[in-house]
């Protein structure tokens, strides 16, 4: 593998050309093109980048059954269930709050623990 051993390497564009070349053929790797002739992977990278030749970058390709897409939506469509759900719970505590302030307003409480609390002994 390439070492940093102070020296600042230059290559030549036919050399470049020759490295994607060599790895489009499919025949080597990017790791072992590194290894034969002592360039970093990343080098590689920055020259598929540079003669724009994307379609010898490393892609994920995602093969999925007909069974996992199925369910793959169902837990999706589940989880948007249950924020839709989170947020009317939030809602609905939000206006339980405020009638609770409001009544303890009109009842002449200070605040709503003032409120909770007398209910709680009257119900004692």
């Amino acid at each position: 593998m390439y070492k940093n051993d102070g020296f600042v390497r230059r290559y030549s564009e036919g050399f470049k050309l020759k490295i994607l070349a060599e790895l489009s053929t499919g025949n080597y790797s990017k790791k072992k093109l590194g290894e034969i002739y002592g360039i970093n992977r990343t080098t590689i990278n920055e020259w598929i980048k540079k003669y724009d030749q994307k379609d010898l970058m490393n892609t994920r390709i995602l093969v999925e059954t007909q069974d996992e897409t199925t369910r793959l939506k169902a837990l999706q469509k589940e989880i948007k269930q249950l924020k839709d759900l989170l947020i009317k719970k939030d809602l609905d505590r939000l206006a339980q709050d405020a009638y609770l302030e409001v009544a303890a307003e009109k009842m002449g409480y200070k605040d709503v623990q003032e409120l909770k609390k007398n209910l709680s002994t009257e119900r004692l």
